[in-house]
């Protein structure tokens, strides 16, 4: 593999998939190429990394083991969902896009806040941005954290506006 290195779980694939988008990324200085190929690359990876943990799950036959791995990875349904919304919000310009985890929070974007609200972006008042996370999360505790602390617990990566209009998918 010629970007992904020493990966066993999705989640470690996901955090790198992740850290090259900061890089790679046309919107970044990156190319399409580039980026295609990476798409491809994590595409094989992630359906490798699946069956594999699935064959080990049929064969131990713990449901329950099954049922937490569940819980606690992450889902390929919502990365595609996570890319949808974001093609159709990349070129509204003069806003600041940031993926938190699997959220996505839009900054100084008041001219769109029509846009996002049809969209399904819910608002923040104390963070002052609009956010919007897919259908499937659910909060499991009341605790309000600040965007600092959102985005060292989840990692962080901010989407260049105004540019390239769509994120490429392989």
């Amino acid at each position: 593999m010629a970007y992904f290195n020493n990966i066993t779980t999705l989640e470690q694939l996901r955090k790198q998939y992740r850290d090259l988008l900061k890089i790679h990324h046309p919107d970044n200085g990156g190319n399409v190429a580039q980026m295609q190929e990476i798409n491809a690359e994590y595409d094989k990876l992630f359906k490798i990394l699946k069956d594999k943990h699935d064959s080990k799950s049929d064969a131990n036959k713990e449901s329950n083991a099954k049922a937490d791995y569940n819980n606690m990875k992450y889902d390929f349904t919502e990365d595609v969902k996570l890319r949808e919304m974001l093609n159709k919000i990349i070129g509204f310009n003069g806003i600041t896009i940031e993926v938190c985890g699997n959220w996505i929070w839009a900054f100084d974007s008041y001219a769109y806040h029509k846009e996002l609200k049809e969209l399904g972006f819910r608002y923040a008042k104390n963070k002052r941005a609009w956010y919007w996370h897919s259908e499937t999360f659910r909060k499991r505790s009341h605790k309000s954290l600040s965007m600092d602390d959102i985005r060292s617990y989840y990692g962080s990566t901010e989407v260049e506006t105004g540019g390239m209009k769509r994120l490429r998918q392989a």
